[in-house]
């Protein structure tokens, strides 16, 4: 219900302004104006786009695997839209407090590819098909740092829930079990943490690490310069060059909700997740953060507000990367994965794992 009544509103407005924010960062970069014409410096412009797409046709291809063309939109949406049900967006309000949660993000985003490569496959198209196959050996690929990443981040927290993780950025030098006992017996800490206290900072190694995930999340969400999937210059438009209308619509909001959960991902395993940057010094109640009592609605605001304000940065970084670097090569994009990215992360989890031995 939660994932319903706010998660699906705020990624439908993110990717609303996240499509107007990109066009203004390309037109930044490349020294150009960028929407201007529809509402006042052009702010109704993807309003626009999304009215003239809601409005158009929905055309099937006469040789489609119709059933197939026609579900496959959504089924890249959902796993996208399904990861976000564990990911606190301020302390106390998150879908699902399992203790699983990181596995089950890692997990849940594996299924997108399913949707990528039923929607090439279906089209009858070879230009799609040909995006659909690069996509899955793209991602399949890149799954492998992405995981390795995140395996030091988790070793460090010696936990997969992602409010544990959370909290234990913003108090110093709590560990697991301490933070378990102060968090039902309402004990009262000083928290002086602050940007010392997040993981890249707890553990030097992570900010390698989090510099492999960012690139692995890259490749991920078929984002530039890791986009051969829909590489325009080669195969059109990749695996959804034969949709259109709503169903196009769909596969978009899919790559904006990529660009959100891997950002926010990020910001909860490496950058503190909701914590503050600045040293709090005082007294805190474990217990009031833990339960969300804490009676004033300006804590939960604040705690969504730090929270949003690093994963936008990170978004707008890959709008940057995008805007920026050219396009890889196939053999490039493997190269980096197999011979640089996967053998540092295996020395980062040896390295993480000795760190964690030798963590007071």
């Amino acid at each position: 219900m939660l994932a319903l009544l706010f998660y699906l509103p705020f990624l439908l407005t993110f990717a609303l302004f996240g499509v107007y924010a990109e066009r203004k960062v390309s037109a930044w970069i490349q020294d150009r104006l960028g929407p201007v014409n529809v509402g006042p410096k052009g702010l109704l412009q993807t309003l626009a786009d999304i009215l003239k797409l809601l409005l158009k046709e929905d055309i099937i291809p006469k040789a489609a695997d119709k059933p197939i063309f026609k579900v496959a939109p959504i089924l890249i949406f959902m796993p996208v839209f399904a990861g976000f049900a564990v990911l606190p967006f301020t302390n106390g309000l998150y879908g699902s407090g399992t203790e699983v949660g990181v596995f089950y993000i890692l997990a849940i985003l594996s299924l997108e590819v399913l949707g990528i490569l039923a929607a090439g496959w279906s089209s009858n198209n070879k230009y799609s098909l040909y995006g659909a196959m690069r996509s899955a050996a793209q991602m399949v690929s890149y799954e492998v740092p992405l995981g390795l990443a995140v395996l030091c981040a988790v070793m460090t927290a010696q936990s997969l829930n992602t409010e544990i993780i959370s909290l234990q950025q913003g108090i110093f030098s709590v560990d697991q079990n301490y933070l378990f006992g102060l968090k039902g017996l309402g004990i009262e800490v000083t928290q002086l943490g602050g940007i010392l206290n997040w993981n890249i900072f707890r553990n030097p190694f992570l900010l390698i690490a989090f510099v492999i995930f960012f690139i692995s999340s890259l490749a991920e969400a078929n984002r530039a310069p890791f986009d051969i999937p829909e590489a325009e210059s080669e195969i059109i438009a990749g695996y959804h060059i034969e949709y259109s209308g709503m169903r196009f619509a769909f596969m978009m909001l899919s790559e904006y909700g990529v660009m959100l959960l891997g950002s926010v991902f990020a910001v909860v395993l490496f950058l503190g997740s909701w914590n503050t940057p600045f040293i709090n010094i005082g007294p805190v109640r474990l217990a009031d953060w833990t339960s969300g009592t804490m009676g004033e609605l300006s804590a939960y605001l604040w705690g969504f507000f730090w929270l949003m304000s690093k994963a936008l940065f990170l978004v707008f970084v890959q709008m940057w990367v995008r805007w920026t670097y050219p396009r890889l090569r196939v053999d490039q994009l493997m190269t980096l994965c197999w011979k640089y990215l996967t053998p540092a992360g295996l020395v980062l989890v040896f390295i993480t794992g000795v760190w964690r031995l030798l963590m007071i």
